[in-house]
């Protein structure tokens, strides 16, 4: 073998290491996972929601994020997405008034703090939406007048870093249309 072959080998080797470790490193982000729509452009819950309910995203639109609608909020513990006996007497009065509207249809938006990663926390508001969406349907109320979605940790009702802020942005917020 030549020493021209054998550098021609070389570089075809350290070439093809390169390609193999640029694509080892691809900054592609994962499919974000977010109940039963997902956070891109439209799909946040825009269409159709927020008629007297105060959809988050709307309302951070349109600079009155915040408002409550005629269901409470429920809040949640640290890292938890269990619902607290406390918010089982909030969950109950939601189901009554639904109940009392059977036309209406409600999008439960899953909240979270601002620790932990982007990833965790959209997978965290997911779950914490479908177990108000679970407790609200073993109260009668149909699932299928019932969505789910995570923002995760991007709409913070308060922005200071301390445990009382935090505790308020751990929530389920619910969203009414007609």
């Amino acid at each position: 073998m030549t020493s021209r072959s054998t550098i021609a080998r070389v570089v075809t080797i350290v070439g093809v290491a390169v390609m193999l470790a640029l694509a080892a490193c691809s900054s592609k982000k994962p499919a974000p996972i977010g109940g039963e729509n997902n956070l891109n452009g439209s799909q946040l819950g825009e269409n159709g929601v927020g008629k007297g309910g105060g959809n988050s995203l709307e309302d951070w639109k349109n600079g009155k994020f915040g408002a409550q609608g005629p269901l409470s909020d429920i809040h949640f513990a640290y890292n938890e997405y269990t619902i607290q006996e406390q918010d089982g007497s909030v969950l109950k009065s939601n189901a009554s008034w639904l109940q009392a509207r059977p036309q209406t249809r409600v999008q439960v938006e899953g909240h979270c703090d601002e620790r932990g990663s982007e990833e965790y926390n959209i997978a965290l508001g997911a779950k914490r939406a479908q177990a108000a969406k679970d407790y609200l349907v073993t109260l009668g109320i149909s699932g299928s007048r019932i969505s789910t979605i995570s923002y995760g940790k991007e709409l913070p009702l308060c922005t200071e870093h301390d445990e009382s802020c935090w505790s308020q942005n751990r929530r389920d917020h619910f969203a009414v249309s007609e």
